[in-house]
């Protein structure tokens, strides 16, 4: 009998966002390109592997926010303080990869402001840095004077891939409001194009057969949709 893969630590970002009403809220989710050997050609939320860089001491001091035993209470206790948080560094890191969306702050705890075109594009270049692997994630939080804003994604839940897959992750959900003056990026490297839908209109979509969705995924749309409002979904996970 072959024994089931072990799964790898992961993390998943659902970006939210009030729609212009005011009253409901949108999610922001990514097509893969169908040529991948994961998940290609299906809807997702932007996520991937915990790696050992996001839990690394160079990487916890770009820190801001959070504790790493915060972190780890939020996770039930099962993990090690630094792997805790960076959980919740990879959401961040992985967000930035194939949104360009960074929750971080500078050394005041300010929220970044990106309005300021320097630093937008600044921004923008380093991120293909990142994703290319000739820079790391707290080398360029240090550059451009920012911190890891590890308070910003809100744990949601935890999923652990079925052991009849070959492809299998330990992972963890967090929610996170977009914030006010950035924009996600149409496509990017992991990304064939990108949509912001209710989760209403996503499950029908998908029941339809018209948008393909994994399990976690349905699971994820079905409970938000179960929130009649955004003010109700910010106030049961304190989002800001």
């Amino acid at each position: 009998m072959v024994e089931p893969a072990a799964p790898k630590n992961a993390s998943t970002v659902i970006l939210i966002r009030p729609e212009t009403s005011g009253r409901k809220f949108e999610v922001f989710l990514t097509l893969r390109p169908p040529e991948m050997n994961f998940m290609g050609g299906v809807y997702v939320f932007p996520g991937g592997s915990v790696e050992e860089g996001d839990y690394s001491e160079e990487m916890l001091m770009r820190c801001r926010g959070l504790s790493r035993t915060e972190a780890q209470q939020i996770l039930g206790g099962e993990l090690s303080p630094e792997l805790s948080i960076g959980h919740c560094v990879a959401a961040i890191r992985e967000l930035f990869e194939e949104t360009g969306i960074l929750l971080s702050v500078t050394e005041n705890g300010e929220p970044m402001d990106t309005r300021q075109g320097k630093i937008k594009n600044s921004l923008a270049d380093k991120r293909k840095s990142l994703v290319e692997g000739s820079i790391n994630f707290p080398l360029l939080l240090e550059s451009e004077g920012l911190y890891c804003d590890v308070s910003r994604p809100v744990y949601f839940f935890h999923r652990v891939t079925p052991e009849k897959y070959a492809n299998r992750f330990d992972a963890r959900f967090y929610l996170a409001q977009l914030p006010p003056d950035q924009s996600p990026l149409s496509c990017s490297e992991e990304v064939v194009k990108s949509l912001w839908m209710n989760p209403e209109g996503a499950l029908d979509r998908a029941q339809r057969g018209e948008f393909p969705l994994m399990p976690p995924t349905l699971l994820v749309l079905r409970t938000l949709a179960a929130f009649d409002s955004w003010r109700s979904l910010c106030g049961q996970y304190q989002l800001r």
